[in-house]
């Protein structure tokens, strides 16, 4: 046979082969968020043919016959076969639940594995939001080991991790990688102005994250990430009600035509109580978000939050109210209300396969108005009245966020690169208020009174540079070096004569910090790795700690300095892994929060501090049915160096800070009955002191929580019962001049609720 009739021949076999074969197209999406997985490995069983989606999770193959099944395997998540015959259009894989390969975007504000990033990160998944059905973002976050989101009533909070339970500006709160709330305006409450029912999953840093973020992520940073659009029309629509009086209405819309995906979603909350409570709220929550694609390099994100909320504010109990379960208020017209609007753009391209760039424009406004129950105070010599203020606390900012990845493939290293500047005027005004006090110690009534207690405005300015280098000088090494340095400016000016309740003189300020951060991560193989990290941290007083109610500006800047150490391992051949980390956080001029003999509270410097602590978390499913979750942490808070109103508490423990946080859950899904689901949960804490002084101490709290659901054919039934036992227990206690004020914990409470899920996937 000659050589061209060969060739010949060749080819017709090849045609022959490759029309007698199957094409089989599709997309691998993830199937709780509905996202696309990209390097999903699809193979032919007992066949070679194999591809790997791309990064929109799309794939191609052939297959010599419709009766091949497909398979899908791809890191963190449970590995799917599928008949050719019965294949989709889109493929779902679930996550795993015992997976040490998420993805997160928080540790380099890009995509990568968690297992890349030399830093305590953790995440809330979108089946672990689905499962919860939380009521209040504190059932979510608490599962994270050594984090405690202290609830405060109506989705009011403070927090503790790697800190004491408390209200400073230690902690960084994101949506999708910008701060919720601009930097020197901190609100311990800015959780408020989160939509929970638009969360695709969450992500928690422990520890500074500064050197990414800038000030106040000290003892760590949430990143809220938002629901991006469904590649086909999805949605959803739920009804809760509870025992206490809290009824809720969630629902989401989302679809993608050609290149332009929509999604909508949000709830109302509302809970009524009777009157002597003085519990009740309200909370309306809305977020917009539209994604184009112009090209595969080139999209589009434009989002938008609408929040509006107003709660009554309870206040503490007394000892003899608290354990006698007599939870009536002491107030009867305090209140906070919140109305936020945000809205971000970005743009991201990539030039090439090494160059990418993302311009965010974002602009927010918020006003937090209250009538604060801690800032009523009595007055000597009449029982029957009191003093205290309506006030206001509003911005508005302007800002953007450029940052550019380069990848070096010569040398195995990329840099990501960013600047960033924030533009807020904010303003503050304070009334003050004549109260009327009845025999039994309740506030029944207020007056507003004509006369300005405070009244100014500032304007800040907060611009910043970082930069980030990951290198992997060998396969299993990787070594990360970040720097930022962030500049914070203040024009103060107001509008009363200064003075010792009207605040400081007109005054220009600014704070500026340089904060590096060295971390190390290695891969020993068979799913066993550890870091190491040394990083900092700062946070610069907010506004009213500087000018509100002082006549000169005395707070400095807090600085941070943490070592850490850490390490995760797989178990029971993938069916368990466990993750460890161990930190020392040393702190220098730390703020912390007092309460004077009046009820107010003060901020103010202490010299030196000392945090050190263990996090552990296990995940477990020793069958197919049963997942189990364990998490703690033992922490240590220490004063190294801090003087009081003249009294030395240098050595002792810091207050409402608990040696031990636990929170731990066994889940149950029987094969025999599928779509049905039962949790327990506990949650708790030790014992810890109370005061500075350490002279008086609160026991702690075990609570247990019980979840199920039953879902089928796009309906889920569900009810949650918390406090199963109906313990009576404090979330915070804090003992001061003022007395002893207990923060009761929820009582049973039991919610019930049904969903209508629908989808068009085919």
């Amino acid at each position: 046979m000659t050589k061209p009739l060969c060739l010949t021949v060749l080819l017709v076999i090849a045609v022959h082969i490759l029309y007698a074969q199957t094409a089989i197209e599709g997309k691998v999406i993830d199937a709780a968020t509905h996202q696309p997985l990209g390097g999903v490995t699809v193979s032919v069983l007992n066949d070679q043919a194999k591809t790997v989606t791309d990064k929109e999770g799309n794939f191609k193959l052939y297959s010599a016959s419709k009766q091949d099944s497909i398979r899908f395997t791809s890191a963190g998540y449970e590995s799917s076969s599928i008949p050719v015959f019965n294949l989709a259009s889109f493929v779902l894989l679930t996550p795993s639940f015992a997976s040490l390969n998420e993805i997160v975007v928080s540790g380099s504000r890009s995509a990568q594995r968690r297992t890349e990033v030399p830093v305590a990160i953790h995440v809330i998944s979108k089946s672990a939001i689905n499962d919860t059905k939380a009521t209040r973002l504190d059932m979510l976050v608490n599962k994270i080991p050594g984090v405690f989101m202290v609830d405060l009533g109506n989705e009011q909070h403070s927090m503790a991790m790697r800190q004491p339970m408390g209200t400073k500006n230690l902690f960084l709160y994101l949506e999708d990688g910008i701060p919720i709330r601009t930097v020197g305006d901190f609100n311990h409450n800015a959780l408020i102005e989160i939509n929970q029912a638009s969360l695709q999953r969450i992500e928690v840093i422990k520890g500074p994250a500064s050197s990414l973020y800038g000030s106040e992520a000290v003892g760590g940073a949430i990143n809220f990430i938002t629901q991006a659009p469904s590649p086909f029309l999805s949605g959803k629509i739920q009804v809760e009600a509870g025992s206490r009086g809290y009824k809720r209405t969630d629902f989401n819309i989302s679809n993608t035509h050609k290149k332009l995906g929509l999604y909508a979603g949000g709830y109302y909350a509302r809970q009524d109580e009777p009157a002597r409570e003085h519990n009740d709220f309200e909370k309306t929550a809305l977020t917009w978000r539209a994604d184009y694609g112009f090209s595969n390099r080139l999209k589009l994100t434009a989002v938008a939050d609408y929040i509006r909320y107003k709660t009554d504010q309870k206040g503490g109990l007394d000892s003899a109210h608290f354990y006698s379960k007599d939870y009536t208020s002491f107030y009867r017209f305090t209140y906070r209300k919140v109305d936020a609007l945000r809205l971000r753009t970005t743009l991201y391209k990539e030039w090439n396969d090494y160059h990418k760039t993302n311009l965010t424009i974002f602009y927010r406004n918020s006003a937090i108005g209250q009538n604060p129950f801690y800032s009523i105070s009595n007055i000597a010599g009449n029982t029957a009245k009191a003093k205290g203020q309506i006030n206001e606390d509003a911005f508005s900012s302007y800002g953007m966020v450029l940052q550019h990845t380069a990848a070096l493939k010569f040398v195995n290293a990329r840099f990501i690169s960013g600047v960033s500047m924030d533009y807020s005027p904010a303003t503050y005004y304070a009334r003050f208020t004549d109260i009327d006090r009845d025999a039994n110690g309740t506030y029944y009534n207020y007056t507003a009174v004509d006369s300005l207690l405070t009244h100014y405005n500032v304007d800040l300015f907060n611009s910043a540079i970082y930069t980030q280098l990951e290198y992997r000088p060998a396969g299993k090494l990787k070594v990360v070096a970040a720097a930022r340095y962030d500049r914070l400016d203040y024009r103060f000016n107001n509008h009363l004569l200064p003075g010792a309740y009207t605040g400081a003189p007109d005054a220009t300020d600014h704070f500026d910090n340089f904060t590096p951060k060295l971390g190390i991560t290695y891969d020993f193989g068979k799913n066993k790795g550890a870091y190491i990290n040394y990083s900092v941290g700062f946070a610069p007083p907010n506004i009213t700690d500087l000018y509100s109610g002082v006549q000169v500006p005395v707070l400095k800047a807090a600085s941070y300095h943490n070592y850490e150490a850490g390490g995760w391992m797989s178990f029971a051949t993938g069916k368990g892994y466990a993750e460890l980390s161990v930190y020392k956080l040393n702190g220098k001029n730390e703020m912390v929060s007092v309460r004077l003999a009046d009820g107010f509270y003060q901020n103010q410097n202490t010299g030196k501090t000392s945090h050190k602590g263990i996090e552990v978390n296990v995940k477990y499913t020793p069958v197919k049915d049963i997942a189990i979750r364990a998490a703690g942490s033992y922490a240590e808070h220490r004063y190294i160096n801090y003087i009081q109103q003249g009294k030395d508490f240098s050595g002792n423990r810091m207050a409402q800070a608990p040696a031990y946080i636990y929170n731990s859950e066994i889940t149950y899904r029987p094969r025999y009955c599928k779509g049905f689901r039962i949790a327990a949960e506990l949650q708790g804490m030790s014992n810890y002191y109370t005061d500075p002084q350490n002279t008086a101490t609160y026991k702690g709290f075990a609570v247990f929580n019980i979840r199920a659901g039953y879902g089928f054919r796009g309906f889920e039934l569900w009810t949650n019962c918390l406090n199963v036992a109906n313990k009576v227990y404090a979330v915070t206690v804090e003992k001061s001049a003022y007395g002893t004020a207990y923060r009761p914990g929820q009582l049973r409470t039991v919610n019930i609720g049904l969903s209508y899920s629908f989808s068009n996937k085919e």
